[in-house]
């Protein structure tokens, strides 16, 4: 129960996995569409399936199974333990099977399938995590823990991120693609999954019953019923701003490595990428200040306007100093949107609904990594391609039609400004 454990203990334990969590993360998939592409030959759409696909089958399993068993039962950590061993078993398995294909396509539609299979143990882990945060911290308090542990998140990312550039290939003294095609960075990805489950081991279960009661709790408690319909809207501008601003986040890396573009390699890549880290890291300590001085409402409206003036910085300019700047913004953004947008979220959504409808919220995050660039991204790039176009000029295509997605949310979050108050 939480009057019977440390609320310092208690963070200590999320941010020890968050940090793991987010340095596999990092290690792994700064790297996967470069591989996908670039070594086993598949087309930008297709890339983008390795996002889409496994995002798909997390979300259909968090809504319909996994966030239906933990509100009945309200378990947390339990689904957050089972669900990352089966999934670092998942990833080994993977590794194998893509070994065996005979062409390097068939590789990675195997990797693709396998990825889309172990998100099904993944989904476990996502949705005791969301509700996890919301059993434990009080609705004033949420903005600033999602903004800690996405700073210590972010470090763990800059970490792997780095450690990805490097064992992609092999320290230099291999080829580019070695530490997919070999396996190293599915083993050390697979290994940590396992290793970031220890602190949930002196952990409380979680769930409604581990709330803290009290004026802090009791409070919001009326803003957190009947608020459907205002929640339903709140999702739908979230599922068009998460959407655009991260349509690219798959066809970047590809786009930074042409050689028709800047052409950086490996390394280069990866202190572009912790840029963005780096600002992940510093606004998520201020983040929960920031809320507290502007309201999460105004915070997310402004940190969206940044997230589309940094799409149109990636659109205009081919200068690797402004790449840098549009990263920095773009962490800056990615923290400030998860942070207040979670907020929000955890105060529309009831206590004993909350595992199966912030998986709705999850939804607007996850989905967006690889479905936006799958419907919208992936194919406007081959299609210009295609059509005569330089890579360059698509690539940059996509970034200007990313910006004008993102720009669309904006309009069902001004209708909602009033129903939401002025708290």
């Amino acid at each position: 129960m939480m009057s019977l454990f440390l609320p310092s203990r208690l963070f200590i334990g999320l941010s020890a996995f968050e940090m793991m969590a987010m340095f596999r993360r990092g290690l792994f998939y700064a790297y996967l569409s470069i591989y996908l592409r670039h070594y086993l030959g598949l087309s930008v759409t297709e890339t983008t399936l390795f996002a889409t696909a496994p995002m798909i089958t997390n979300i259909i399993f968090q809504t319909f199974v996994w966030g239906r068993i933990s509100d009945r039962y309200q378990i947390r950590r339990t689904l957050i333990i089972a669900g990352e061993w089966l999934a670092a078993l998942g990833t080994v398995t993977v590794w194998y099977l893509h070994r065996l294909a005979s062409q390097p396509l068939t590789a990675g539609r195997i990797i693709i399938i396998g990825l889309a299979f172990i998100e099904i143990f993944w989904s476990m882990s996502n949705i005791g995590w969301s509700a996890m945060i919301s059993d434990f911290y009080t609705p004033s308090q949420r903005s600033r823990i999602q903004g800690r542990l996405a700073s210590i998140g972010g470090l763990g990312r800059m970490i792997g991120v780095w450690s990805g550039g490097l064992l992609y290939d092999g320290f230099a003294r291999k080829y580019a693609g070695w530490g997919f095609q070999a396996g190293p960075l599915f083993f050390i990805a697979s290994a940590v999954m396992l290793i970031s489950t220890v602190p949930l081991f002196f952990m409380p279960e979680g769930g409604i019953a581990s709330q803290n009661p009290g004026p802090a709790v009791s409070k919001p408690a009326r803003l957190e019923t009947g608020r459907h319909s205002a929640l339903w809207l709140f999702l739908a501008a979230m599922v068009l701003v998460n959407f655009g601003r991260n349509a690219i986040a798959i066809i970047l890396p590809q786009y930074l490595v042409m050689e028709s573009g800047l052409g950086i390699d490996s390394r280069s890549l990866s202190n572009v990428v912790n840029v963005q880290s780096a600002s992940i890291i510093l606004f998520g300590l201020i983040v929960g200040r920031l809320s507290e001085k502007f309201g999460d409402k105004r915070l997310l409206l402004s940190a969206i306007g940044a997230a589309i003036g940094a799409l149109l910085t990636l659109a205009l300019s081919m200068r690797i100093e402004m790449i840098y700047l549009a990263n920095f913004v773009r962490g800056a953004t990615d923290v400030v949107i998860m942070a207040t947008s979670y907020s929000l979220a955890s105060i529309l959504i009831p206590a004993e609904k909350r595992a199966r409808l912030f998986s709705f919220y999850n939804a607007t995050f996850f989905l967006s990594w690889g479905l936006a660039g799958t419907l919208v991204a992936g194919p406007l790039i081959d299609l210009l391609i295609a059509a005569g176009k330089p890579a360059v000029f698509a690539y940059r295509a996509s970034f200007v039609a990313a910006s004008v997605i993102t720009t669309a949310g904006l309009l069902p979050l001004a209708l909602i400004w009033r129903r939401l108050g002025r708290r």
